[in-house]
């Protein structure tokens, strides 16, 4: 198959699974898109939502329209870290009748994670999840265990129950390709949400995407051409986040206390891939950036007091950032 032709099986797939999704999910449809793109471009999601806004039900849902191996970790406080990654059991040879040490997998070893209300767990166990994130592995022992292909985690968080949580640390959270806001319906969508929920059985979703077409799609997008232009824009509107840039704007030293690092820089380049082929266009443009840019840095920049005092959040500061950085114009060859 050409490069065209994945671009173009990759749009229909998105429009499919969109509409499987339908069947269970009302509204949402930007949560859809940026969970989506940070699952094709292989990073993972955490959705921070008040209770009831369908956020577990959109990641069970996802799993069953793609084809997917899920397992479903409830994160509570006694929650310890060989609960996910697994532990070793003793077992006996029923033919020596000797007793060795068998690594029995835990949840962790799957292709979609639902960490649902990671955030009310301890550190320790939260940790559990960082190797598996990043390396793609879990090392128990002496012995390092490659986890399926592909590997993403979906995590949930609850930000208004604070009492008895653990908020993620800031490595941890850096992990996450987005940090997703789900909001509250429209009237309508509320009003429909009502009428599936409390009437007949909702239908079952069929699969729609393939492992396979999913790793084909995630190798695709890395050879969508990012112009000069755009990967300068990337790059001023990631190093604005930073009060320590000689060339900070005051607004940012008196509202921010760090900014986002490289990893910022490099989610936003991959994202922005994806979200090009899913608009039909072979290159990546200001726009992309400019409408991801709020998924990708809210949770990898760190506000000052002053700014909480102040009633300044995250968000009002990366719009203002994305107001006041200039796009650079493209070079004419």
């Amino acid at each position: 198959m050409s490069d065209t032709a994945a671009a173009a099986a990759l749009v229909s797939a998105f429009s499919n699974l969109k509409s499987a999704l339908s069947k269970r999910i009302v509204g949402q449809d930007a949560v859809i898109e940026q969970v989506f793109i940070a699952i094709v471009a292989g990073g993972h999601s955490l959705l921070e939502g008040v209770p009831g806004l369908a956020k577990t039900l959109l990641v069970k849902s996802l799993a069953d329209a793609m084809h997917l191996g899920f397992r479903r970790i409830q994160f509570t406080p006694d929650l310890m870290p060989a609960d996910i990654t697994g532990t070793e059991i003793i077992q006996e040879d029923a033919e020596t009748g000797r007793r060795k040490l068998v690594f029995q997998k835990g949840p962790i070893f799957s292709q979609i994670i639902l960490a649902d209300e990671i955030n009310r767990t301890p550190p320790k166990t939260q940790a559990a999840l960082l190797e598996a994130m990043q390396e793609k592995s879990v090392t128990v022992g002496q012995e390092t265990y490659i986890l399926p292909k592909p590997f993403f985690v979906l995590a949930t968080q609850n930000p208004i129950e604070q009492e008895g949580t653990y908020p993620l640390p800031e490595a941890q959270k850096d992990r996450f390709l987005f940090l997703i806001k789900v909001d509250y319906p429209t009237r309508d969508e509320e009003r429909e949400v009502i009428a599936r929920t409390t009437g007949g059985v909702q239908e079952d979703i069929q699969p729609v995407i393939t492992a396979e077409e999913l790793q084909a799609a995630q190798a695709l997008c890395r050879k969508v051409p990012v112009p000069d232009h755009v990967t300068d824009f990337v790059l001023d509107l990631v190093r604005a986040t930073r009060p320590t840039e000689p060339n900070a704007l005051p607004y940012v030293k008196e509202m921010l206390g760090w900014g986002a690092g490289p990893r910022a820089s490099q989610m936003l380049v991959l994202a922005g891939k994806v979200r090009a082929l899913l608009q039909g266009r072979t290159h990546v443009t200001t726009d992309d950036i400019e409408a991801l840019a709020l998924p990708a840095l809210r949770h990898r920049i760190v506000p000052t007091f002053h700014a909480e005092a102040e009633g300044v959040t995250v968000d009002m500061i990366v719009k203002e950032l994305i107001a006041k950085v200039k796009k650079p114009e493209a070079k004419v060859l």
